[in-house]
């Protein structure tokens, strides 16, 4: 039987951990099998940047801190090594960079995850992850909005071109007479 202490250790863990997931948008499992120090450590720089938690947590663990979010679906998908990827910023940042490093080394497996708040698998992670990011939307939208007003600049310099033409020439004919 372990000791108090580290009773206490792992249920301050648990707590730590679900609070964490009930603030992020984005929460992601995987399988992390078979990547090197190298290949983790590259992966772990990646999400830092873009503001992701990335653990690697025990399964009962993670059950438990699941369970005080009223979270079972997941509990599944918790065997063998898991890793937890956390996002409280950015949705789609977890699963477009795990599916990214997953195509690269083909050895880290999605296995599922909670994007706001709605339960998915791997297949449903890998079409989020297919998303553009929110800068990319971002700068679709603004380029959706400047091509019409790039069209109504030119529409109003031809209208004003066309009458400056017209008394360009009326001022010639009067010259001329």
């Amino acid at each position: 039987m372990p000791s108090e202490k580290i009773l206490k250790r792992k249920e301050e863990a648990v707590n730590q951990l679900a609070e964490k997931i009930k603030e992020a948008k984005t929460v992601v499992i995987a399988d992390y099998r078979g990547i090197t120090v190298d290949q983790d450590t590259e992966m772990r720089s990646a999400l830092r940047k873009s503001g992701v938690e990335y653990k690697v947590v025990k399964n009962n663990l993670t059950k438990l801190a699941m369970e005080k979010n009223g979270i079972t679906e997941l509990e599944p998908y918790l065997q063998g090594p898991t890793a937890i990827a956390m996002s409280t910023e950015d949705v789609v940042a977890p699963a477009k960079i795990l599916s990214e490093y997953a195509k690269k080394y083909k050895k880290i497996e999605l296995k599922a995850g909670i994007v706001e708040g709605k339960i998915f698998d791997a297949q449903g992670l890998t079409a989020i992850a297919e998303l553009p990011s929110k800068e990319e939307l971002v700068a679709k939208a603004i380029g959706g909005m400047k091509s019409p007003l790039y069209g109504l600049v030119n529409v109003l310099n031809g209208n004003i071109r066309g009458l400056v033409i017209a008394l360009n020439a009326i001022a010639e004919q009067k010259a001329n007479a």
